[in-house]
């Protein structure tokens, strides 16, 4: 199924119709300044509008599931959306953040035009019902607790509302202690319940809780590209990429930030590889 975010089509109209052009969900993990925002997402614009690449940026104006109680969130809703309504305004292009909870989703729908549930969360009924309710696109995150086909009840959820607007995101599978795994088959599972799908490829690279004492998360962000093109192989509608122009000095995700300056290369193989799965598929 295709789907809309503002004038951005992802997906494909029908079974075996030509798809729509690959979309990077791409910035910073958190809104950690207005400067930082503009930054990221007008190279990202530039990359992306040079590959024929459809964007939408995206930062989060608080991160509720920090490993740490003294773990940088954000700036907070209101100076957050703030920023997130210059970028869009500034650059014109649509914008994403996370909800948490069921009573953010009305303000933040007057910005973003797609609110994201964090995969912890995937299943708590009111809040996909809430987001699903502002009308506006909702992308869900996995959990990396379940298995692909039980994504189905998510979808269902949000279908009750009579919004169709839905993209499914892979961000890794617990396994065994601080570890995710990718399982690309659950990518093709995920897109059979009718909804394009969304690969993070900065999350998968993650490692929760395993940060220098455990107070944080950390990561082996040199694996982004190889899991990334991977995808791509397998065949997605979408990229999420959390990106920063020093990832080491970020303020959260430090370690699974992609580098901006390797953003252009990376997108570059992505899409050679997405462009060759489309002819053959």
């Amino acid at each position: 199924m295709s789907i809309k975010i503002a004038d951005v089509r992802i997906g494909a109209l029908h079974t075996g119709a030509p798809q729509n052009p690959l979309l990077l969900i791409g910035g910073p993990c958190v809104a950690e300044s207005d400067a930082l925002c503009m930054e990221v997402a007008a190279e990202a614009l530039r990359i992306t509008r040079k590959l024929g690449i459809s964007y939408v940026f995206k930062a989060s104006f608080d991160k509720a599931n920090r490993t740490s109680i003294h773990s940088f969130r954000g700036a907070g809703m209101e100076q957050g959306l703030e920023i997130l309504q210059h970028v869009k305004s500034a650059l014109g292009i649509p914008v994403l953040t996370d909800v948490h909870e069921t009573w953010q989703c009305e303000p933040v729908a007057q910005v973003c035009d797609v609110l994201q549930i964090p995969a912890f969360l995937c299943r708590q009924t009111d809040l996909l019902l809430a987001a699903a309710n502002t009308g506006r696109a909702v992308n869900v995150k996995k959990g990396q607790f379940l298995a692909p086909w039980d994504m189905k009840n998510v979808v269902q959820k949000i279908e009750e509302t009579g919004n169709n607007n839905i993209l499914l995101t892979e961000r890794g599978t617990s396994f065994g202690y601080n570890t995710l795994l990718v399982d690309m088959t659950s990518l093709p599972q995920m897109r059979a319940l009718g909804y394009p799908v969304v690969f993070d490829g900065t999350h998968s690279v993650q490692r929760p809780g395993g940060g220098p004492g455990g107070a944080s998360s950390g990561g082996m962000r040199e694996f982004i590209p190889c899991l990334t093109n991977a995808a791509c192989a397998a065949g997605v509608d979408a990229l999420f990429l959390e990106i920063h122009p020093e990832p080491e000095k970020g303020l959260s995700d430090a370690a699974t930030m992609l580098p901006l300056a390797q953003l252009e290369t990376l997108l570059q193989q992505a899409l050679a590889i997405h462009n060759t799965v489309q002819v053959h598929a």
